[in-house]
């Protein structure tokens, strides 16, 4: 499985952004997927992740209520909407696809993903 995220860029505290990761590969479909973050000095951090089936959700504490995960299996795409975007959001984000099929429990660790995007970098400016 191949990932390429895309879609961050600078925007003003109280900005939106969505970013985009395209999948190739075996099975995108039935495999969750998570977003990750990465501010300068510090160690990478769950954002949200998505169920195979689009069914469930779940989000980090700190961006709950402000983004939101989606996919379009037909299209190999998991999106995350950011809103009311603050300037601890500013990070490398990374899409992740989890190494297991048809996972039934919520994959939060970095270790439950087997496959990586490269990143892209989200600045919110005050």
């Amino acid at each position: 499985v191949q990932l390429q995220a895309s879609g961050g860029g600078l925007v003003q505290a109280g900005g939106s952004l969505r970013l985009s990761c395209a999948a190739s590969g075996s099975r995108f479909s039935s495999r969750a997927v998570g977003w990750f973050r990465q501010a300068p000095g510090k160690e990478r951090e769950f954002v949200a992740t998505i169920s195979w089936s689009a069914l469930s959700t779940y989000y980090a504490d700190s961006v709950k209520g402000r983004f939101t995960i989606s996919r379009d299996n037909a299209k190999n795409t998991v999106y995350l909407e950011m809103n009311s975007l603050k300037p601890e959001d500013t990070a490398v984000y990374y899409c992740a696809a989890d190494g297991n099929y048809r996972r039934t429990s919520f994959a939060t660790t970095l270790s439950s993903y087997q496959y990586w995007g490269q990143g892209t970098q989200v600045t919110v400016s005050s």
